[in-house]
């Protein structure tokens, strides 16, 4: 066995933390729920704030290192009870979301709309849902990375017991529009119809579950292109391994990832895997992607992430062929009952195989703030920052691309940012 394969069954064999601090396949709760960040703040180089990140199909690590400003928030309330108990439970979100640190101008979007017909008794206590809604979408939080979303318009069956775990299906649309030519014909779709099949904690081991991801894309546009009007589209397909382990006061994620074609998610946002990417991508274009996602509170006072992961891309095209690895870590010390002391340092490097180059991006972050309590998850947080970033010549270009304020540091390889944030959910 190659020390590659170790490594690989280790992580695979390992444990998880998506998101913490929520189910990681969400149900929303009757009342107001939402979330807020914004920040304020200034940079070596004068001007606005400036952040530190390669883009691409990287993600960048957020503690003081956010030049946007967003917030989501909406109501869920139980629309009417039948007489069984069956519950049926309506959803309303908007999101608001600014590239600065000003919500001018943001505008409010629907995030969701949907109606869950929930403890249906022929589905084994499972749930029903049709609109638009967050989905399957644990995320590493240091990196504000759904490494796997499943959001979208659609409709499933939810949650229902299958032996040890829960079986879940759902079916979508994304991309639904059309591809105008000459005279404002239509030539083709970029529209794809996807199905997701989950199963859900699995028991493993002694505080150990399991959860295995199945997304399949269709494409819409190849039967057009096959009457001579179009591109064909191009199916795909990604698989996901996801392991959670309690360990230390919290818990700790391993997750194994493959996908081809538009089941990459390559020419979405964030490195996600789930929805449907590109119909243009053929089955040249593969993703595979090994991670691990550690928050643990082993006292009252102390907690940490820790955030590790490999992704490569292949493909005929080198633009679309790169390497990404980044490490990060996250302490944080409760001094008094609502003082934080943290930090973060997190090293990412991009290999593009068309430039034949590595970026290199080093970032850390000092951010005291004053806090809900002493848990890692606890919210909301009034921070105050300051930022360091150093990278290498081949990534100043990337630096300078990803910076909201523009290409502020020019041909430097260096530079620091500080200010004010506050980030809270509830």
């Amino acid at each position: 066995m190659t020390a590659i394969t170790r490594m690989a069954l280790s992580l695979a064999l390992g444990v998880l933390s998506g998101a913490a601090h929520a189910d990681a396949y969400p149900n929303d709760t009757e009342g107001f729920h939402g979330y807020l960040r914004a920040s304020t703040g200034s940079s070596s180089r004068h001007g606005p704030q400036s952040c530190y990140a390669l883009g691409g199909p990287t993600s960048s690590y957020r503690l003081g290192n956010e030049c946007d400003s967003y917030t989501e928030f909406g109501y869920t309330k139980e629309l009417a009870t039948a007489p069984n108990g069956v519950s049926f439970v309506g959803t309303i979100w908007v999101s608001g979301y600014a590239p600065g640190s000003d919500f001018r101008d943001a505008g409010l979007k629907l995030l969701k709309g949907y109606v869950e017909a929930r403890g249906l008794p022929f589905l084994n206590g499972g749930m029903a849902w049709i609109g638009k809604r967050y989905y399957y979408r644990p995320d590493i939080h240091m990196l504000d990375m759904q490494y796997i979303n499943m959001n979208g318009t659609g409709g499933g069956l939810d949650k229902i017991g299958l032996g040890p775990g829960k079986l879940s299906y759902a079916v979508f649309k994304d991309n639904d529009t059309n591809t105008t030519g000459a005279g404002g014909a239509i030539v083709n779709t970029p529209a794809a119809l996807r199905q997701n099949l989950l199963y859900q904690d699995l028991p493993v081991n002694a505080g150990g579950t399991l959860d295995a991801a199945l997304t399949i894309v269709t494409a819409s546009g190849r039967n057009r292109a096959k009457q001579g009007q179009g591109d064909a589209g191009h199916d795909g397909w990604a698989i996901g391994l996801f392991h959670r382990q309690q360990a230390l006061g919290g818990s700790n994620l391993a997750g194994f990832q493959y996908g081809s074609g538009p089941g990459t998610g390559i020419g979405l946002c964030c490195s996600r895997m789930g929805p449907s990417g590109s119909t243009a991508l053929g089955a040249d274009v593969k993703r595979i992607r090994v991670l691990d996602n550690l928050v643990i509170q082993p006292s009252r006072r102390f907690s940490l992430e820790l955030a590790a992961l490999y992704q490569k891309d292949k493909a005929d095209d080198p633009v679309l062929r790169n390497t990404w690895t980044t490490l990060g870590v996250r302490p944080v010390y409760a001094a008094l009952p609502n003082l934080k002391l943290q930090a973060e340092l997190g090293y990412t490097a991009l290999r593009q195989d068309s430039t034949g180059q590595t970026a290199r991006l080093t970032k850390l972050t000092l951010a005291p703030a004053i806090a809900l309590g002493e848990s890692y998850w606890s919210r909301p947080e009034l921070r105050l920052f300051v930022t360091y970033g150093k990278w290498n010549g081949a990534a100043t270009p990337l630096v300078n691309a990803s910076n909201n304020g523009g290409p502020v540091y020019g041909d430097a390889t260096s530079g620091t940012s500080a200010g004010l944030q506050v980030e809270a959910w509830w």
